[in-house]
């Protein structure tokens, strides 16, 4: 399976798309979710000690690191129950993926599960293991039922290639 990259698309408007997408009908509709991307800058202090800052992603190339916050809310009058936080990797992006409670998807949402139990189809017929590069989406799921207001966020980790 192969991934598109955009690459005629500057990487501040790709990373842009992901920052307030609805959910489907289907899914719950009282909950909001947006995204922030910022991007990792490291510096040294006067005391030659490594300083990280976050700052806008507005230009980020090949080696930075991402960090990725998804905000969610429970806009409507019931309480949510089961619901999944799931979020695209942004494009040239290899995410984190040590967060025992994330599940990954290398086919665009089609399947779900950690890195280890998903497969990809090779070019002559075969199969290979997914590998960090392969993933496509992330995802939490919300166990406990989220109460009308409650808000929370979950964030992650990506190397841009």
């Amino acid at each position: 399976m192969t991934r598109t990259l955009w690459a005629s698309v500057p990487m501040a408007a790709a990373l842009a798309v992901g920052l307030t997408v609805p959910q489907p009908a289907a899914a719950q509709p009282a909950m909001r979710l947006g995204t922030q991307t910022f991007v990792e800058r490291v510096s040294t202090d006067i005391n030659g000690r490594p300083r990280r800052t976050l700052a806008s992603a507005d230009r980020v190339g090949p080696g930075d690191t991402l960090i990725v916050i998804v905000h969610w809310r429970n806009e409507g009058a019931q309480p949510v129950r089961d619901f999944a936080v799931t979020r695209a990797v942004p494009p040239g992006a290899r995410p984190d993926i040590s967060d025992p409670h994330m599940q990954v998807s290398v086919d665009g949402g089609g399947h779900w599960g950690r890195l280890d139990q998903l497969w990809l189809p090779t070019p002559l017929g075969g199969v290979r293991r997914a590998v960090t590069e392969d993933v496509t989406h992330l995802r939490w799921r919300l166990t406990q039922a989220v109460q009308p207001g409650r808000t929370g966020r979950l964030s992650y980790r990506a190397v841009l290639r």
